[in-house]
């Protein structure tokens, strides 16, 4: 009997498993940065969302936000990730994937509860600073081929209108070109 329920429940995950791999999202851009002497550096971004957020996960990061500190880093460290932010080799947990409409598109907004990585600080192997403790993607796909930012180490505050604004790490922001979104 106790193998019964156990077979069953791996089933079960496994069914679930590959319902959310087969509903997930991938997302490709190009990415762009000045470095501090005026030459240009660029990788492939690639970023998969299996599962969007709910408004009510996005009310519960606001209130993370705005409490200031490492709240928001401790919230979403906490939670399962939703998808992943790759860029060249390396891979980051997404924690908060957040889809509004945007006329006929829509913006995405992913949020990591570590940094992507540490472009800027005017070194080549730049390290962390305190308070920059997420990373963020936005994706502006209201027009195709779409475009977009990233944070890739940031501090993040909430203004009046509840809109998350972003203070980099780095001097020059991460411009994304050429997004496309495949499901």
């Amino acid at each position: 009997m106790v193998r019964h329920h156990l077979l069953t429940g791996l089933l079960a995950s496994a069914v679930l498993f590959v319902s959310s791999a087969a509903h997930a999202e991938t997302f490709t851009a190009d990415a762009k940065v000045k470095r501090a002497d005026g030459t240009e550096a660029s990788a492939k971004l690639t970023a998969t969302v299996r599962t969007f957020s709910t408004d009510a996960d996005r009310d519960a990061l606001v209130a993370a936000v705005k409490k200031g500190g490492t709240a928001a880093r401790d919230l979403l460290a906490g939670k399962p990730a939703v998808g992943s932010v790759q860029v060249g080799t390396k891979s980051t947990p997404v924690k908060y994937a957040y889809s509004r409409q945007a006329g006929t598109g829509r913006v995405i907004t992913l949020v990591t509860a570590e940094p992507i990585h540490f472009v800027g600080g005017n070194l080549p192997d730049a390290k962390p600073k305190a308070g920059y403790d997420l990373g963020l993607v936005l994706l502006d796909l209201s027009a195709m081929p779409g475009q977009g930012e990233v944070a890739p180490a940031a501090k993040v505050k909430i203004d009046a209108q509840n809109a998350i604004v972003t203070e980099d790490y780095g001097a020059d922001a991460v411009r994304l070109s050429n997004v496309t979104a495949k499901r």
